[in-house]
């Protein structure tokens, strides 16, 4: 790597100067905290407890194990909060976030330079923040696997909030969602890796472009000698930080003298694993491809099974968003394909799915809240459809008509939660109903 920016990444990924703080000058009686939940609950208990939060789910309010008090949301009062931290999910319409005059995320709590001076404990962590429509999940695991030996933790969106993350760690990966980055305005990564987006959340964001701009929000507060690896073709911001963009598997490649031969991944895992190389060739110039080859991805995305009679079935019920199907329609394309598909879309348009398909041999299986609109795109587009209505039902139905030479897939470009618990709740139903198959 010649680039002069990059060199420098390398040479000073641990001499970052600014300072890591957990606490604020102010007092808790000062702060406020946005709905109950992981991320607040976590900060309060970095605290010591005794905190105040303001939650929708709050009818009267009460005190918690840890002395801390939560009041109904409709009781905040602005004029009274020095600081407001609020959880990721609250969207921009949010009453309380319309009333906040001192709003920060977590990532402004625990990362701002301007708040680092006020406790000099421990250095600042060098931190790679990754995000993207589909895959910053399996993206942050996999680098994480591979600087595990020199002292990498993850968190964020992945399950760890930053307040339980070790701040002696030298190196913070971080999976960091579109809500957090919109409440983000001050923090920012040493490394900004984002994989492609689609639209996805309008429901959150409200348009395509409000969704991107969240995305590429880091660009603003990113500093020289910052690397910031995004998808080639993006509307930039103006920023200081070292941008290269991508625009294939081959750019990657070349631009960071990878080889993507040595992998065992195909499709969208293959460009997981070489921007995961990438930033592991930026920092160190390794490139361990074996290390890589042994990671073992999470279950229901691109899980395949297969049942009493060798047939393919996927499991990807992880595939809540428009990218996420696409991507495994594309891994499958050379077999007919029986796809279940369907659930709570979040108002975002299935088009360039259908798009996609229709060159294909695929039959559709619809099923959840929005099957209507399944409907209608596949008369729209000449799709073959089974109205299923259930997961139980499609996959009867597959049975019936499923060879050793198609692919039983669920990807359902949808949320769950119109008929599950959760994307793991609807995958393992699919799973164990692909194992009663006789």
């Amino acid at each position: 790597m010649n680039t002069p920016s990059i060199k420098a990444l390398q040479s000073n990924a641990y001499h970052n100067p600014s300072l890591f703080t957990l606490h604020s000058s102010l007092t808790k009686q000062d702060l406020a905290l946005f709905g109950y939940g992981l991320t607040t609950k976590a900060i309060a208990k970095k605290l010591g407890g005794g905190c105040t939060f303001f939650d929708d789910n709050c009818k009267t309010p009460y005190t918690d194990e840890m002395g801390n008090q939560i009041f109904p949301s409709e009781m905040f009062d602005p004029d009274k909060s020095s600081l407001e931290i609020t959880t990721p999910s609250l969207p921009p319409k949010h009453p309380l976030i319309q009333q906040a005059k001192n709003l920060m995320s977590e990532y402004d709590y625990f990362l701002s330079p301007e708040r680092s001076t006020l406790n000099t404990e421990h250095s600042k962590p060098f931190t790679v923040w990754i995000s993207g429509t589909n895959g910053k999940t399996t993206t942050t695991q996999m680098l994480t696997h591979l600087l595990k030996d020199r002292g990498a933790v993850s968190g964020g969106n992945i399950g760890t909030p930053l307040a339980e993350l070790d701040p002696k760690a030298p190196v913070w990966v971080l999976e960091t969602s579109s809500f957090t980055l919109h409440h983000t305005r001050t923090a920012s990564p040493d490394i900004y890796l984002l994989l492609p987006i689609t639209p996805d959340h309008l429901d959150w964001h409200g348009t395509p472009e409000a969704y991107a701009a969240d995305k590429l929000r880091p660009l603003l507060t990113m500093r020289e000698g910052e690397l910031a690896l995004v998808p080639k073709g993006l509307d930039l911001p103006k920023t200081d930080a070292y941008v290269v963009e991508y625009d294939s598997n081959a750019s990657l490649c070349n631009y960071f003298g990878l080889d993507q031969t040595k992998l065992n991944y195909k499709g969208a895992f293959l460009q997981d694993a070489l921007l995961a190389l990438a930033v592991t060739k930026v920092l160190f110039d390794v490139t361990d491809y074996d290390l890589l080859n042994h990671f073992e991805r999470d279950a229901h995305r691109q899980e395949e099974l297969t049942d009493t009679k060798e047939r393919l079935w996927v499991n990807d019920s992880k595939a809540t968003n428009l990218d996420a199907a696409i991507q495994a329609v594309k891994t499958y394309a050379h077999t007919p394909i029986h796809l279940i598909l369907g659930g709570d879309d979040k108002g975002v348009d299935l088009t360039p799915l259908f798009e996609t398909i229709v060159p294909l041999n695929i039959t559709l299986y619809s099923i959840g809240a929005n099957s209507e609109k399944i409907k209608a795109l596949s008369e729209r587009f000449g799709i073959n459809l089974k109205e299923a209505g259930t997961l139980e039902r499609a996959v009867a139905m597959i049975d019936k008509v499923h060879t050793d030479n198609s692919t039983a897939l669920l990807s359902p470009a949808a949320a769950s939660f119109d008929q599950f618990n959760s994307y793991k709740h609807r995958g393992e139903t699919f799973v164990s109903l692909v194992k009663a198959l006789s």
